[in-house]
């Protein structure tokens, strides 16, 4: 399945028929008692105001065109789930949509849904639109949206700033066939941290349209190390395979995107703005005869305006890799402290674009939009309309 049926799909799971029923609570206890009794087509409507975080909810199961929802009831006065090792826990859910909710301040992970430890039977059917989750930990390997086994899923809109110092701004263990889309990620992570991150044998995910400020070490991790006993199938041979990433800005991070384990992933029509030190990196962290050697990478069409000070290789190479396998195409490298330089890449590109000024308006206050006549087009971020 790709993105675009997985977008109309969830839509037409967001459809609420007029007889199913909404609830409005705005208290703690009322947003327990409300969850633990919903069933298909149940709206729950969270008042303006705080609740308790760290609820933990089991078997949440609307129907296909009856979604279970947990909604703001004023989109513009969200309400503030607070504390708690988890903001909330979804265990076994399905058909179920979270929008417009603030989740702040938990201890472990701001958001955590999983399919309850069952490799077989996913959680799925998950939409979760304009979310905000913040100050999560702050340290070790704390998320803002943790997801475990979830497939056919949908992330729109949300934000996600200050996550633990070794976590991810969404970390994906085992998922398939969902979409990130129009999400912020900003300020999280710190080395080993990553904005957003799909291992453990996750599968046909696509990241469009996100922006990531200083979001970690390595802003993008597609693929990384996950523990046998979390894969999700069993032994798939990959840490991650045929994902998607388009038409991003990246700003910061050690690395703009790292290819770790990963059996085939695209990059293309990209924004990297000052990577620290990589631009991309090509890893192989779970090793023996049952992985495969991170391959199949893809990265084209993108812009990557960086320091001559500041990014040491241009393409990181580590050992037990088949970078062989990996195409580099039609990039944009402009190097903003001195344009006549070239950068030494470790891979063959094709038709490299090396020495163009893209034009940004402001990027130091961090406008990176291309103008029409911009020079390093069509590299970079399309047009909504033509992309």
């Amino acid at each position: 399945m790709n993105g675009t049926s997985v977008l109309i799909l969830l839509a037409v799971v967001g459809s609420i028929p007029a007889d199913d029923r909404t609830t409005t609570v705005s208290d703690s206890a009322g947003l327990r008692a409300a969850l633990e009794s919903a069933g298909p087509g149940t709206t729950v409507a969270l008042a303006p105001g705080d609740y308790q975080g760290g609820l933990s909810i089991r078997g949440l199961r609307g129907e296909p065109g009856r979604p279970i929802v947990l909604a703001a009831a004023d989109r513009e006065r969200p309400p503030v789930i607070r504390g708690g090792g988890s903001g909330l826990h979804l265990i076994g859910p399905a058909h179920v949509e979270l929008r417009d909710l603030v989740f702040e301040g938990a201890s472990g992970n701001g958001l955590n849904i999983d399919d309850g430890g069952s490799i077989t039977s996913p959680a799925h059917h998950i939409s979760l639109r304009r979310l905000v989750v913040r100050d999560v930990g702050p340290e070790g390997n704390r998320d803002g949206i943790k997801l475990s086994g979830v497939d056919t899923f949908l992330v729109e809109g949300c934000t996600v700033e200050r996550w633990g110092s070794g976590g991810s701004g969404i970390d994906m263990v085992g998922c398939h066939e969902g979409t990130i889309e129009g999400c912020i990620f900003r300020e999280g992570g710190a080395r080993g941290g990553n904005g957003v991150q799909a291992k453990g044998g996750s599968s046909g995910v696509i990241v469009r349209r996100c922006r990531f400020e200083d979001a970690g070490d390595r802003a993008l991790n597609l693929g990384g190390s996950t523990g046998r006993p979390y894969f999700r199938p069993a032994d798939p041979g990959f840490e991650a395979k045929d994902l998607t990433v388009e038409d991003c800005v990246v700003i910061g991070s050690t690395a703009g995107v790292a290819f770790v384990g990963v059996d085939g992933a695209v990059v293309r029509h990209c924004t990297f703005y000052r990577p620290r030190r990589f631009a991309l990196r090509i890893l192989q962290e779970s090793t023996g005869p049952d992985f495969v050697p991170c391959r199949g990478g893809r990265f084209t069409d993108n812009i990557i305006a960086y320091r001559s000070d500041e990014l040491a290789l241009p393409v990181n190479i580590g050992p037990g890799t088949a970078p062989e396998t990996f195409e580099l195409a039609r990039n944009v490298w402009s190097c903003l402290d001195d344009p006549g330089h070239r950068p030494r890449l470790a891979l063959p590109e094709r038709d490299g674009r090396p020495g163009i000024d893209p034009r940004f308006p402001d990027p130091e206050a961090g406008d990176l939009t291309l103008p029409p006549d911009s020079p390093a087009r069509p590299a970079g971020p399309r047009d909504p309309s033509t992309s």
